[in-house]
């Protein structure tokens, strides 16, 4: 059903490659997100806590390098753990966060100089502008629904986005100490879609915001697409609730593989959450970048 639309979403949705160190640990982590564009002149969309890792990136391994750079300084001094632990919790240097994350955008635009990123206040929405680039390397654009009224419990749509991260290029350098983009390896991530039908509204006060989707959104595919078998643009890929089912089994007796097992579930039901299509066309008006409009 939705074929020849994704072959048309797909050639204006494009994915963000990550790649993440964390302190004590030279281990790299891949990860991957979603962007799609909606004109011509190098305008996409993507979620705000997508668009945030970017806009961070530099100065969170600005911050590592600082610490660095200080605690260096202690390394002859017998005090040097308690040190070391000061150190940690002045420059909030732990385990859970990153302390490089690199990102590289693929097939977007070719050359460009400068980024211009503009979060949402309180949704889970950002523009993203390529400026001064040479070319673009996506064809077409997002055509948003223009009658949102369309937008109805049972409605079956589907998300495109590049959830699994199946690039190899990169590496840890030994010398710098550092993580890398390589010229070696795999260089692309395939797209993923998931379908499903609108479930309910998601609103703050009055306002709706969101759409819940009965599939959940897979990591990666954040700030991806949400339309109909006409690639018609609904909404946008933003994030995953769990919603307990209250079907609980504790401690009850199965039996698995011919064995009587003790077992305990704890059911949840993992739904979608979509940025709504009217949230988006509001922040691009705010910002007066053009869109695009399709009737049904």
């Amino acid at each position: 059903m939705f074929v020849e639309a994704i072959e048309k979403v797909d050639q204006f949705t494009r994915p963000v490659h990550f790649i993440f160190r964390y302190y004590s640990g030279s281990d790299i982590v891949p990860g991957t997100a979603t962007l799609f564009f909606v004109n011509e002149d190098g305008f996409a969309i993507t979620c705000r806590h997508v668009a945030r890792q970017i806009l961070h990136a530099n100065s969170i391994y600005e911050n590592y390098l600082k610490f660095r750079g200080e605690l260096r300084k202690f390394e002859k001094d017998p005090g040097y753990e308690t040190q070391r632990l000061g150190l940690e919790t002045k420059y909030r240097i732990n385990s859970v966060n990153p302390i490089r994350i690199l990102f590289n955008f693929i097939q977007c635009v070719s050359g460009y100089k400068a980024l211009t990123i503009h979060l949402h206040p309180a949704q889970d929405l950002a523009i993203v502008q390529f400026r001064d680039f040479e070319s673009i390397q996506y064809q077409g654009h997002a055509h948003f629904l223009k009658d949102s009224r369309l937008v109805k419990q049972g409605r079956y749509l589907c998300r495109l986005g590049y959830p699994f991260p199946e690039f190899t290029n990169y590496q840890y350098n030994k010398n710098s100490g550092d993580i890398e983009w390589t010229k070696a390896g795999r260089f692309k991530t395939p797209s993923f879609p998931i379908d499903g039908i609108i479930t309910r509204h998601i609103g703050e006060g009055n306002e709706v915001t969101g759409i819940e989707m009965s599939t959940p959104g897979l990591r990666g595919q954040s700030g991806g697409p949400l339309f109909d078998s006409n690639g018609t643009i609904y909404g946008m890929q933003s994030a995953t609730r769990h919603l307990h089912l209250g079907f609980d089994q504790v401690n009850r007796e199965v039996i698995s593989e011919g064995q009587r097992r003790r077992v305990s579930n704890y059911p949840f039901l993992n739904v979608g959450q979509c940025v709504h299509v009217d949230v988006i066309k509001n922040f691009l008006r705010e910002k007066k970048i053009n869109f695009h409009e399709q009737d049904q």
